[in-house]
């Protein structure tokens, strides 16, 4: 069930034209839904058409099925759908992949796949669409992870390809200063989303953890509700659930608690991840 708005942030977010990429399921439609409650204007782009075109649906929003690793199909899909909307006033780099890769061993198109999608996806979003929420009232949100501040097992590609995400969003929140605009980059640890489930249901990744996640699932709610702070307020950081705030600025510390806990069957997974055939938790373009 959808989310309620809070009304606390309907003022600021009534009226704002924000194009959300990844918005098939997931994080994405979630706050789809949420803005478009608020009496925002959604306009949504990303892979799987049929999830895509019925978010747009209930949302009564443009969309376009777009792989944002193209940077032409990027350009098309943002110039139409910023013509749609009438302007634009927030983006939220929101599309991603997962899929586990040992360093040693690993197939090299795994890291080449990570960097593709969620590192230079968020780069041609950020920089199609840069120029239309350069104003001062204008927000971009890149999603980083807690993965691309502190680094397990298995998850190199991933953790990589999103402390890159990281680097673009510092760098752009920067150069963009002058006109008004803002940037956040947002920090997520496990949430209850089809990546999660699918990420971690791997032969390696369940003889890694004994079963679960890292750090435990948290419900999507929590990740929605940040979003939803954070957009409104135009914040530079957002983080969901709650613990993960006073990480991210500590995560030398972090880093070096997950390194001393015991992984009594970390061997063992990575011989299993180096054979092991998985599938990216959105399927991608052949």
């Amino acid at each position: 069930m959808p989310l309620s708005p809070r009304p606390k942030y309907t003022p600021a977010l009534r009226g704002r034209r924000v194009l959300i990429t990844g918005a098939a399921r997931g994080i994405g439609a979630g706050i789809a839904d949420l803005l478009t409650a608020h009496g925002a204007r959604v306009a949504l782009a990303g892979l799987e058409p049929e999830l895509l075109a019925e978010v747009a649906r209930r949302n009564n929003a443009p969309w376009r099925e777009c792989d944002v690793s193209d940077p032409d199909a990027v350009d098309r899909a943002v110039e139409e759908l910023v013509t749609e909307l009438g302007g634009l006033d927030v983006v939220i780099a929101n599309a991603g992949l997962a899929k586990q890769l040992p360093i040693i061993g690993g197939q090299p198109d795994v890291m080449e796949a990570h960097l593709r999608v969620n590192t230079l996806g968020v780069f041609y979003t950020l920089r199609a669409t840069g120029p239309h929420i350069s104003h001062p009232s204008g927000y971009a949100m890149a999603t980083s992870s807690l993965g691309g501040a502190v680094h397990v097992p298995l998850l190199g590609a991933y953790s990589a390809s999103k402390a890159a995400v990281e680097a673009i969003g510092n760098t752009l929140r920067q150069e963009i200063k002058p006109s008004g605009a803002k940037v956040g980059v947002a920090y997520y640890s496990e949430l209850e989303t089809d990546m999660t489930s699918r990420g971690f249901a791997t032969t390696a990744g369940k003889k890694l953890t004994g079963g679960g996640t890292v750090s435990g699932v948290a419900p999507i709610e929590a990740g929605l509700r940040a979003l939803e702070r954070g957009i409104a307020r135009r914040s530079r950081r957002i983080t969901a659930p709650a613990w993960v705030g006073p990480v991210v600025p500590l995560r030398h510390v972090a880093q070096r608690v997950v390194e001393l806990k015991p992984l009594p069957h970390l061997v063992e997974s990575l011989e299993i991840a180096r054979t092991e055939q998985v599938e990216y938790t959105t399927e991608q373009p052949k």
